[in-house]
């Protein structure tokens, strides 16, 4: 395959899987879970469990890996989360909550299903297609043991091509000269991601911190003075999705269109039940977003 029709199949490919693994940053089980090992409830459970396959790290490698977050969030809850918890300890839960999450939003007969079982094939045989050059928290996410039921097969290769795919996009993000917060502004802005609220509260910003950033992105042309983007605004965010569907193709390109229209007809099915049973509160995300839809 073409990588000119991979990086659109990958596109395809992530709208309809990535529900299946963001479903675990708003699920009740995420925080019963983590608490359980000793973690704070709240926040902490999200920067550790999501950062943990990197080890015990300090809280600068979570912020440039995870990128949008204000640095001094993230310095809240890392490093003190390994004071109370084991980075395998909070891995186990994050598994261990994700099975029973998946479970309640699709239902038992559907999370042992055969729709499941090929689902899970084919997500993992794509994701043994990623590399770990330039990749560093896919790189660590890779480096763990797979699970062995597909219930679980099936999220932690949605995992892998989530985090694949957000290492090469936050290539483009810096490669467009975007820190963490313009990147947010001006992402928030398409209306595709989080609405305005909910991103600076989740991500850690500041009324006057995204003012300032929106100040900036004006006097670059890129927002307007009603901060909608410009055209020079659209084109800016257009490339950066487009450098990032290709920088995702690679494993697509040799996994084959048969094989992704499959995975999409099963990933669609299965994220829609997720969705549908409550799997995204309301009022968080913009309507042009996966999630919203």
């Amino acid at each position: 395959m073409e990588l000119a029709e991979a990086k659109e199949i990958a596109y395809r490919c992530h709208r309809v899987l990535e529900p299946l693994h963001a479903m675990i940053y708003f699920a009740p089980e995420a925080e019963e879970r983590f608490t359980e090992v000793g973690l704070r409830p709240g926040r902490m459970g999200y920067f550790a469990s999501r950062s943990a396959p990197m080890g015990a790290v300090g809280p600068g490698p979570v912020a440039a890996t995870f990128f949008n977050f204000n640095p001094e969030l993230v310095a809240r809850f890392i490093p003190r989360a390994w004071t109370l918890a084991d980075p395998r300890e909070v891995l186990a839960a994050r598994f261990a909550a994700a099975d029973a999450a998946l479970r309640r939003l699709l239902g038992d007969e559907l999370a042992e299903s055969e729709v499941v079982a090929e689902a899970a094939e084919l997500a993992r045989e794509v994701a043994d297609g990623c590399v770990p050059e330039g990749r560093p928290l896919y790189a660590a996410h890779a480096d763990l043991d797979w699970p062995d039921e597909p219930l679980l097969v099936l999220w932690h290769a949605v995992s892998l091509l989530r985090e694949f795919r957000g290492d090469g996009h936050i290539a483009a993000l810096v490669g467009a000269g975007l820190n963490g917060i313009t990147a947010l502004v001006t992402h928030t802005a398409t209306g595709k991601g989080f609405l305005e609220p909910a991103a600076k509260k989740s991500r850690g910003w500041s009324d006057e911190q995204w003012d300032a950033a929106a100040d900036y992105l004006r006097t670059e042309g890129i927002l307007d003075a009603g901060g909608v983007l410009t055209e020079q605004g659209r084109q800016l965010r257009e490339g950066i999705e487009d450098t990032t569907n290709f920088s995702a193709a690679s494993p697509w390109s040799r996994f084959g269109a048969d094989k992704a229209d499959r995975l999409h007809e099963l990933g669609r099915q299965l994220s829609r039940t997720a969705v549908k049973n409550g799997a995204f509160p309301g009022n968080v995300f913009g309507t042009g977003s996966e999630k919203a839809n």
